[in-house]
């Protein structure tokens, strides 16, 4: 059995240091995508305060397809042209949105989501899925959080095995 430690107290750049090395060990000895996807989001779900939603949205034929998540009830498919999450795939970069009802397209799964965080997936520079993360606070995340987080995806990208297509 795996345990998670709560570093919150700690200053933003430590306790995002101390969540990567218990991913890492989390996702140790594993390679799977869509185990490491549902592992990571209910990692994130439960270390991060505030938080509604985590989870995956992967490409598929320039759409993004729901993948394994931690919350209610999601949108299906999001088309790269619509939302927080279709512009991380379009624009390959990740998208902090302090309050999700200013943005005149955003896709409103859950009506409790109030700020957003998106970060895209990219392996060897292609664009294969976003990480999307809500909370019921605006302004919920700061640079700092964007940042440990980022850091956070990019352990669980090194952590799968990318050579298997969704079709």
């Amino acid at each position: 059995m795996y345990s998670i430690e709560n570093h919150s107290s700690l200053p933003n750049v430590a306790f995002y240091q101390a969540l990567n090395e218990q991913l890492n060990a989390l996702l140790s000895g594993e390679r799977d995508l869509i185990c490491n996807a549902a592992q990571f989001s209910a990692f994130i779900m439960q270390t991060l305060p505030d938080l509604n939603w985590a989870g995956f949205y992967f490409v598929r034929n320039n759409e993004l397809l729901l993948g394994p998540y931690v919350g209610k009830v999601a949108c299906t498919r999001i088309p790269f042209s619509r939302g927080v999450c279709g512009a991380a795939a379009r624009t390959q970069s990740t998208q902090r949105v302090d309050d999700v009802h200013a943005i005149a397209d955003h896709i409103a799964c859950d009506a409790a989501s109030n700020a957003e965080l998106v970060v895209p997936i990219l392996v060897e520079g292609n664009i294969k899925a976003v990480f999307d993360i809500d909370s019921p606070k605006t302004h919920r995340f700061s640079e700092d959080d964007q940042q440990g987080i980022e850091q956070l995806v990019n352990t669980f990208i090194q952590s799968c095995d990318w050579s298997w297509q969704l079709s």
